[in-house]
């Protein structure tokens, strides 16, 4: 899909990369979703993928132990307990994915100390110092969406996706994006918060595939197209599984109805009229 300004540049497409299935979901997991360091999480940085729980992961990702040690890492607030107060205690496979903010205007903005670096604000892990602290607005107030269904929520979603990872260029003639935006022709009006973040060797995969920008793009885009359906597999095998049933009801019956009606329709009725 050609967005305005993308002139005739090829649209990159998920079939232009690898693709091996559940090994593609574990890398574009490892990409794009909560486990820990390392390779660094780029894309939960910044996104949250609230509707994808850990168990989720169990069997397609991950194994089972892989998934409880992944989840017991997070820190989840629960409650209240006997005495009436919140507290927190180590994730379970039940626990949805954690997000990096607490809430929307937390993720619009930073903490950052006067003269000093950037101070992160995220959710109940935000920073807290003595020293004096400004906020500030990180790319440009934007609020960096869920990505839960994100793929079903574009147009040709998966390519859509590898496209607009894939997209970033220096803005053409007499087209300006003002300072805070990146020029992406695939992202609606060009302009997009979100810097580049993906680039040739930025991971290191455990089964040896090469690390190029155009695999990441793949395996992140592959992984969030899983992450919008966990069920769809499995949704697809039992549509095939009803189809072979229904088609084997079907010539069952059909069978029996030429069987039940074929005597009467090819019956011959001779009448003997008797003067």
């Amino acid at each position: 899909m050609h967005r305005s300004g993308a002139g005739t540049r090829s649209t990159p497409r998920c079939d232009d990369a690898r693709s091996d299935g559940a090994r593609g979901w574990r890398r574009g997991a490892r990409r794009g979703g909560p486990p820990p360091p390392p390779p660094p999480q780029v894309c939960a940085a910044c996104h949250s993928v609230n509707q994808l729980h850990y168990r989720n992961l169990v069997g397609v990702a991950y194994t089972e132990d892989e998934a409880k040690a992944m989840a017991a890492e997070a820190e989840v607030v629960d409650g209240p307990n006997d005495e009436g107060e919140a507290f927190e205690r180590p994730g379970r496979l039940s626990d949805p994915l954690p997000a990096p903010y607490a809430s929307e205007e937390a993720a619009r903005f930073v903490r950052r100390r006067v003269g000093g670096g950037v101070r992160a604000r995220a959710g109940r892990r935000a920073l807290s110092t003595p020293l004096l602290v400004v906020s500030s607005q990180v790319n440009g107030g934007a609020y960096p969406p869920d990505l839960s269904l994100i793929a079903k929520a574009r147009h040709d979603g998966t390519n859509y996706l590898m496209a607009l990872l894939l997209g970033y260029t220096e803005p053409p003639a007499g087209v300006s994006v003002r300072e805070g935006l990146y020029y992406n022709p695939y992202f609606p009006g060009g302009a997009i918060a979100m810097p580049k973040m993906l680039v040739d060797g930025g991971t290191d995969y455990d089964d040896g595939t090469p690390a190029t920008e155009a695999q990441q793009a793949k395996d992140v885009a592959t992984f969030l197209a899983w992450a919008a359906e966990p069920e769809s597999d499995e949704r697809k095998l039992a549509g095939a599984k009803w189809t072979l049933v229904l088609a084997l009801v079907w010539a069952t019956a059909l069978y029996y109805k030429r069987w039940k009606w074929a005597p009467i329709k090819s019956r011959r009725i001779v009448i003997d009229a008797i003067n």
